[in-house]
């Protein structure tokens, strides 16, 4: 082959090859040390807002039915009863099953300290871990992955990926993360892999990118060209099941990260949101689907794991004029996996009461997101409060760490 034609070859496999194969995005990238400890941790982000008086509705509290209108739940089939005064929505299958088996913590009526209605500096704060938007540049979940115990920097390293078409900023950072998207165009064929292994022999640089995308996607379960996208806003059930999957393939191998982040989108239902059907069902479904997908892939070592699924903030209590919800304040999120403390719903219920509500319109947030997340932190992963205080959540005295949401030895 001459060389000009070597060199064109060279320029359009490289610039084919982030599609082709599911590429690690960060700098140096190794899954040779094994991360520190058999904890796993999973971030589930539901961007748009979810609607958590549906989710989680509290069809037990007396001013519930008439701030709902044709949106309350109560007479609903299939409502599993989680208690005297909260329910699970009906689409949520394994998390009733997860219920049930005391592994999975309903957190109710909280939020981060944001208080205004902007999405995007709503997710900011939730991302980064700080009190106001476009405080960092980086992330609670990259800054913790500095202190994970018996680490040094080589232990540490790596031991995070985010699945999606980019980094979110909660795993932005100092600390060298893995990062998988997912291709829209078919497998590669053995053969035209080993071309490209020998084309890229005297490139130390492009052979070692392409090896590392290689053991990438190895260690994801080979989940490449298979993310179907069944729904609009990223929200069909086929691809947060295959990114579900994808996750758990890096999670459960020995030498691979140990926390991973992934999103889902279209939770913003301003309009014809329903009950047991609709557009929120959907979602939900969707939902629940992927994460029965991660449990199920994750096998023996979703004992080990924690699963934080949350969203940037609530919506309104009453429904609006076009059968849906507005941008509310108080939110639900769900803990669950093999090593959480289940079996409850975790509130500090304020009431739908009129003076109860918080600008007479939203839930009234009584605990914060970072309560919880500061338990996991700590209680499942091992990191030292003060480092959590310091570094992981700066300015979060106001939010005490919360007690028994997981299982400790």
């Amino acid at each position: 082959m001459n060389a000009s034609r070597r060199e064109m070859l060279r320029g359009a496999a490289a610039a084919a090859l982030t599609a082709a194969v599911p590429g690690i995005l960060a700098s140096r990238v190794s899954f040779a040390a094994p991360a520190a400890g058999d904890a796993r941790f999973v971030f589930v982000l539901l961007r748009g807002a979810l609607d958590g008086l549906a989710a989680a509705p509290p069809v037990g509290d007396a001013n519930y039915r008439q701030l709902r209108g044709e949106l309350a739940l109560n007479d609903i089939p299939g409502l599993v009863a989680l208690d005297d005064l909260f329910g699970l929505h009906p689409a949520m299958g394994f998390l009733a099953e997860q219920w049930r088996a005391r592994q999975l913590s309903v957190l109710h009526a909280v939020a981060t300290p944001y208080r205004e209605r902007s999405h995007f500096d709503a997710q900011d704060v939730l991302e980064s871990g700080y009190t106001l938007p476009h405080a960092s540049q980086s992330g609670w979940l990259n800054r913790s992955l500095a202190g994970l115990p018996s680490a040094g920097k080589a232990a540490m390293q790596h031991a995070g990926v985010a699945l999606g078409a980019g980094i979110p900023l909660v795993m932005r950072g100092a600390n060298d993360v893995a990062s998988w998207s997912p291709s829209r165009l078919p497998q590669l064929e053995d053969d035209t892999l080993q071309r490209l292994s020998d084309l890229y022999a005297d490139d130390s640089l492009l052979s070692r990118r392409l090896a590392d995308a290689l053991a990438a996607d190895d260690m994801a379960g080979g989940m490449s060209g298979d993310m179907t996208r069944s729904g609009a806003g990223g929200g069909g059930a086929t691809q947060v099941a295959q990114t579900a999957k994808t996750a758990a393939g890096f999670l459960k191998q020995d030498n691979g990260p140990r926390m991973a982040v992934f999103e889902t989108t279209g939770w913003d239902t301003h309009a014809n949101q329903g009950t047991d059907k609709g557009t929120l069902a959907v979602r939900l479904a969707a939902l629940d689907a992927g994460l029965r997908a991660l449990c199920t892939e994750l096998g023996p070592v979703w004992k080990r794991t924690v699963v934080l699924v949350a969203t940037e903030f609530g919506r309104t209590a009453a429904l609006n004029g076009t059968r849906g919800t507005d941008h509310g304040t108080g939110a639900a999120a769900f803990l669950l996996g093999g090593a959480v403390r289940g079996g409850r719903v975790v509130a500090d219920w304020p009431g739908l009461a009129p003076a109860a509500l918080y600008q007479g319109r939203d839930l009234r947030p009584t605990t914060d997101l970072r309560s919880v997340t500061k338990a996991v932190l700590r209680d499942h992963l091992g990191i030292a409060a003060k480092f959590i205080d310091a570094e992981v959540f700066p300015d979060s005295a106001a939010a005490p760490c919360l007690a028994n949401l997981v299982q400790t030895a």
